[in-house]
């Protein structure tokens, strides 16, 4: 009731207090908790942020769909703005674009999941909230992202009635070790429920492992994807390739991912 309470005391002026302010709060149990140097480096490095999205209207505003709406939209701005400089960063340092889109844009687009996952993580008692932001974004990524490109490709095909296809590239060798990575961390969650009784917490020495284990994968993923990107690990393609839709046999049926005929 305190917490609903409080948020119906919030206004615009009081967001944009709250968001200069830092000082010692109180956890769920009722115990203060005092500002570590670290919380301090971090308030005065993201103070600028905080101030921006004191813009949102507060969450009592028209139902709760003012603040729902303005902070998509929000979102969608920064990851927009993030992606956007990690991609021109990758191409300024000369890396290769499927190498920049797995590492900086990824982690660009990514780092605002992150945080919304560990103040989930935080907030709230059990970790469905956290679990669940990781799956929701990625689901969107996939098959959002995925079905938006299609239907963008459908519209714009000059010829329906030839086969159209894109390129995979160093694509294919990404998303197949993606998978095999994504089964395993499937399966270090799954052990952990069963040992431990829930994804999130345990002993120091489990979370530990846990945590080094996933970051291990994340590691592997982008050292393997870019050895395969720049050909250190030989010819190791999957899906459509260029030779196919080049090839003598084909070539005059298949349209290619620049819309012209080959």
């Amino acid at each position: 009731m305190k917490k609903i309470e409080d948020e119906e005391e919030t206004t615009w002026g009081s967001q944009f207090i709250k968001a200069c302010m830092l000082h010692p709060t109180k956890n769920e149990e009722g115990d203060i908790e005092d500002i570590e140097p670290m919380d301090g480096l971090m308030h005065f490095l993201c103070i600028g942020w905080k101030l921006l999205f004191s813009l949102v209207p507060p969450p009592h505003y028209f139902g709760g769909w003012a603040c729902f709406v303005i902070s998509l939209v929000f979102i969608g701005v920064l990851t927009a703005v993030v992606g956007e400089f990690a991609n021109l960063f990758g191409c300024v340092l000369g890396v290769k674009p499927s190498v920049t889109a797995i590492t900086f844009v990824a982690l660009g687009t990514s780092l605002p999941d992150t945080f919304a996952s560990m103040v989930a993580a935080k907030q709230e008692k059990y970790a469905d909230s956290a679990i669940g932001n990781v799956t929701g974004s990625n689901s969107v990524n996939v098959f959002l992202g995925l079905g938006l490109s299609w239907v963008v490709a459908v519209l714009f095909n000059e010829n329906p009635e030839a086969p159209y296809f894109v390129p995979a590239g160093a694509l294919g060798f990404s998303v197949a070790l993606f998978i095999m990575c994504a089964i395993i961390c499937i399966v270090i969650l799954l052990i952990r429920r069963s040992v431990v009784g829930g994804e999130l917490g345990g002993t120091t020495y489990g979370r530990t492992i846990s945590c080094i284990g996933l970051c291990s994968l994340w590691g592997f993923y982008i050292v393997f994807s870019i050895l395969q990107a720049y050909g250190v690990l030989g010819e190791m393609s999957f899906g459509i390739t260029d030779d196919f839709i080049t090839a003598p046999e084909n070539k005059a049926n298949y349209m290619c991912y620049s819309g012209n005929k080959m």
